[in-house]
């Protein structure tokens, strides 16, 4: 890997910018959920035990390159004092000598790095005033490291740069999946459209040696080879699309399994009748809502077949019983060969970590990734600027 990590930087003290993620979910002024700041404390503990002063970026919200108060990064000093253990110093306009003059074992919060367009656009005069404050720049934000932004990439290229701990964790994780991984790989890749996921599909298929593809893409791709999905979710005008992606698989040596059989029903509603049937054999008034059974023991064998898994999106309706079935089942083996030293799992994608949580899975994944669209476009074997920058 081409980027350094807070353990080749001299933190002694130096003023360390650094990037993070608390763009967490908020409620009546609260936040709700604080895994991303919880995630976060190992690399400010870091900078602290080595003498550094960690001034952390982030961004809050959408608030388009304008002050909006309640998009405030102060709504999140709460939850950081509590995770953090101690008192977080809260700066509206930075300046050096300010931070320069703050008593060792300080840590100071930066207000919102969109209240500016300029951090979007990332100009460079927000990049140079940004360097200015600091010494080194550590960037603990994969999450956002698919957006060239001033405080994520052009500030990267004018300081000596490192990953934090959550990003070079999440680096390593990625690495070992699709850079270098233990072979047979598998790929399981869910969801409702195939439109979204066009350009995942056309990497991974060069990558991996087997694809699961479940929900509602399955059906468009069973459409496209002549299946009646009945009133499934599908795309029917991606048919020729879904035909190459199949052609390109089978020239790369790519196994793509689909569905064998399903469980349908008449409505898409909790415990709604449904039934159980061979893949081909969809009532025209039915939906597709989740694979089957005999679909799921092939997925296991897969698994047991495979060194590495990745994962993105689930098999079915994963939100509404009994329609979870196959999305749990199948995760429940991936753990049980993770824990059991077999397979090296990681998952990623905001349905993703929602449906392995929901089966009781996601603490026995080697990793999951909270990225979402940064972990999507990675998967997809693009160039993420703010992972780039350290490199360079």
């Amino acid at each position: 890997m081409g980027w350094k990590t807070l353990d080749d930087m001299e933190l002694a003290g130096k003023i360390v910018l650094t990037r993070v993620d608390i763009n967490v979910p908020v409620e009546d002024g609260r936040v709700t959920d604080a895994t991303r700041i919880e995630r976060i404390v190992p690399t400010v503990k870091d900078i602290l035990v080595h003498g550094g002063t960690p001034v952390l970026l982030a961004h809050f919200g959408r608030p388009k390159g304008q002050p909006v108060p309640e998009m405030s990064l102060r709504i999140t000093l709460p939850t950081l004092e509590e995770k953090l253990g101690q008192r977080v110093e809260f700066v509206e306009r930075p300046d050096r000598a300010t931070l320069e003059a703050l008593p060792a074992g300080t840590v100071v919060l930066v207000e919102n790095t969109r209240f500016t367009p300029m951090e979007e656009k990332n100009d460079p005069m927000m990049a140079d005033f940004l360097a200015s404050l600091g010494d080194i720049y550590c960037n603990d934000a994969f999450s956002a490291a698919h957006r060239a932004h001033a405080s994520t990439e052009g500030v990267a290229r004018r300081l000596p740069s490192c990953a934090g701990r959550l990003m070079a964790e999440e680096l390593s994780a990625l690495d070992k999946a699709l850079g270098s991984p233990a072979r047979p790989v598998a790929a399981v890749v869910g969801g409702a459209k195939v439109s979204t996921k066009l350009d995942l599909l056309g990497n991974l298929v060069e990558k991996v040696d087997h694809l699961v593809i479940g929900g509602g893409m399955a059906n468009t791709f069973l459409a496209a080879q002549g299946v009646d999905v009945g009133k499934s979710l599908a795309e029917h005008e991606m048919a020729d699309t879904a035909r190459a992606i199949l052609e390109k698989a089978k020239a790369a040596g790519c196994a793509v399994h689909l569905p064998v059989d399903i469980v349908v029903a008449r409505e898409f509603a909790a415990n709604a009748a449904s039934e159980t049937l061979p893949v081909d054999q969809c009532p025209a008034d039915a939906m597709i809502l989740d694979a089957g059974p005999a679909t799921v023991t092939a997925l296991k064998e897969v698994f047991g077949q495979c060194r590495t898994l990745i994962w993105n999106g689930p098999l079915g309706a994963f939100e509404i019983e009994p329609f979870d079935a196959a999305t749990n089942a199948a995760a429940e083996e991936a753990a049980r060969l993770t824990a059991g030293g077999k397979l090296i799992s990681v998952a990623g994608g905001g349905d993703t970590v929602a449906a392995l949580n929901k089966a009781g899975a996601s603490d026995r994944f080697t990793y999951i990734s909270t990225a979402g669209g940064a972990f999507l476009e990675w998967m997809e074997g693009k160039t993420l600027p703010g992972v780039a920058a350290l490199e360079g």
